[in-house]
């Protein structure tokens, strides 16, 4: 008796030890395969500085969800869970905003005024369909700010479980952006090249809008080069990067030096360029015919330098954008969606941060590039589709092209390079060369530095509408919205990163999915299987038990 009291005493003792030490110890495990429960490191260094609470509140909430959403929706509470681990000023709740019907109009409604667009989604539920409108959208607050946190990651032409499939991918990042725009203050600056025909200000609105939410911008002017070189110099390179977009006029010498040396003393660019003067508007008219010309910008010899060139070629692809055009007269007219061959749509096939699960980008009368050999590292970051030509300069562009049937075998010119990123430590254009003018400090072989060349400057032009600018991507008439922003966004952000948390966009993660039409199809069978046959299986052993003892006891 004793001795079963000693051991019950220290296996009590055990017991209580082991609780003690569970709770001071704690440690979670991600045993999933492709590790998406495991932080990366950039956002574990971003949550690290929150000192007080970041309450979440996360819209994407609702019982008749299919199961692709809620598995979305599980996946979003575990990543938070993952976060509020790490952290307990984390914080968050799953609200559904249009549960109430008395309510329902009026949430709606105030969540798109800030901006928290609803979703339609089809339902497939034993073999029927129907649909369901969802804010996938979530409200992070920290000391007074809110920010805005996306759960859906669109992608034209996808069904809803690569939607979603695309979404938790993209999860991760989301939220460590929001929590990167919540709790760290601004520190890099953007400079908006102006003085050589850029872009006016209202068609660029929507995309130096959504940069502002992260860096400082300032508009920038390279006039002053010609009276004071060297004080232009000095306050370009208080910028960390510069973005000329859509230049139209030639620039000089002075100018193209002054850049020169900005690059090579580390500063970071992002280019985007027009090799070829045409524009979709000079085509509305009587004739709907326009020529596209070669514009020279002087610059020939500057990217070449660096290892790539901007040819004066349009491409020309039956992988693009519609055009929507008026067809008949009067009363009759009617908006038609036809096909435009100089309206590409690009994606990439790699997984660079930068384009990695990215939205279809829309480019208008897009220049080839061509990349050259040299020390400099170049990723191909947008193409075009494999069925493209390219079209020489001087050319008549008509109307006509969306009428003609067109010859897929004169398409046979393959991918066609639209944007390319450059990295290394770059050669001056200027190298042994007689320079402009003077400056304190010329280097001729610079710093690490980057630069991304885009061979279209519409690719950041926005609509604007009644003098109001629209949305970068956004194509009103046919209702689809390209990734254009996206793609810009992570091209900048990718170039100032200092913290790498662009690179969690590289992150893959597959998602399994039950096939819904396969379920209603075969839902009796397995209905029977999981339910008749255990009752068959227990009435046969119960028969067999029975059988059995009848036996023994007869022996």
């Amino acid at each position: 008796m004793n001795r079963t009291i000693k051991h019950i005493s220290i296996a009590l003792a055990i017991l209580i030890v082991v609780n003690i030490l569970a709770g001071k110890v704690y440690q979670r495990f991600d045993l999933t395969e492709d590790g998406r429960y495991t932080l990366s490191q950039s956002a574990l260094d971003i949550i690290d500085s929150v000192d007080s609470p970041i309450d979440i509140d996360i819209f994407l909430d609702g019982e008749s969800f299919p199961s692709e959403f809620r598995r979305l929706q599980n996946e979003v509470k575990q990543l938070l869970e993952e976060f509020a681990a790490k952290n307990k000023n984390i914080q968050f709740k799953f609200i559904n905003p249009l549960k109430e019907e008395a309510t329902r109009e009026g949430n709606i409604q105030q969540l798109t005024q800030r901006g928290l667009t609803p979703m339609q989604l089809s339902v497939q539920e034993n073999g029927k369909s129907s649909h369901l409108v969802i804010f996938p959208w979530a409200l992070a607050s920290y000391n007074g700010v809110t920010v805005s946190i996306p759960l859906v990651k669109n992608k034209i032409g996808v069904s809803q479980q690569e939607l979603v499939t695309n979404s938790v991918q993209h999860l991760e990042y989301a939220f460590a952006d929001g929590f990167s725009k919540l709790t760290q203050s601004k520190k890099r600056k953007i400079a908006i090249l102006k003085g050589n025909g850029q872009l006016n200000d209202k068609y660029i609105f929507d995309f130096v809008k959504k940069l502002g939410s992260y860096y400082f911008i300032a508009p920038f002017t390279l006039d002053s080069v010609s009276s004071s070189p060297q004080k232009t110099f000095d306050n370009l390179k208080t910028f960390d990067l510069i973005i000329s977009a859509k230049p139209t006029e030639a620039f000089t010498e002075k100018e193209k030096f002054v850049l020169d040396q900005y690059n090579l003393f580390g500063g970071k660019s992002l280019w985007l360029i027009d090799a070829v003067a045409m524009e979709k508007d000079s085509l509305y008219n009587e004739s709907g015919k326009s020529f596209a010309t070669t514009r020279d910008l002087n610059l020939t010899d500057f990217f070449f330098k660096y290892g790539a060139r901007i040819n004066p070629v349009m491409v020309n692809t039956l992988y693009s954008a519609p055009i929507t055009l008026a067809m008949g007269s009067g009363s009759n007219s009617q908006f038609q969606h036809l096909k435009w061959p100089y309206s590409p749509l690009s994606t990439s096939s790699n997984n660079h941060p930068i384009v990695n699960n990215l939205n279809l980008v829309k480019f208008d009368f897009a220049n080839q590039i061509d990349t050259l050999k040299n020390a400099i590292s170049k990723t191909i970051l947008l193409e075009s589709a494999p069925l493209s030509k390219l079209d020489g300069t001087p050319k008549e562009i008509s109307l006509d092209l969306v009428i003609k049937d067109p010859d897929p075998k004169s398409y046979n010119k393959g991918n066609q390079t639209l944007a390319v990123l450059l990295e290394g430590k770059f050669e001056s254009m200027y190298k042994n060369r007689i320079k402009p003018f003077e400056l304190n400090d010329v280097k001729d072989i610079g710093v690490e530095t980057q630069m991304i060349l885009i061979a279209d400057g519409d690719v950041i032009k926005n609509d604007v509408i009644g003098n109001k600018p629209q949305e970068l991507g956004f194509d009103r008439w046919t209702g689809q919205t390209y990734g254009n922003k996206e793609f810009l966004l992570n091209a900048v952000n990718y170039l100032l990163d200092d913290t790498g948390l662009i690179n969690i966009r590289s992150k893959e993660i597959q998602v399994a999915f039950l096939n819904q039409n396969k379920i209603a199809k075969e839902k009796t069978k397995w209905q029977i299987i999981n339910i008749v046959l255990p009752l068959i299986l227990l009435g046969f052993f119960g028969w067999v038990y029975t059988y059995l003892r009848k036996k023994n006891y007869r022996g």
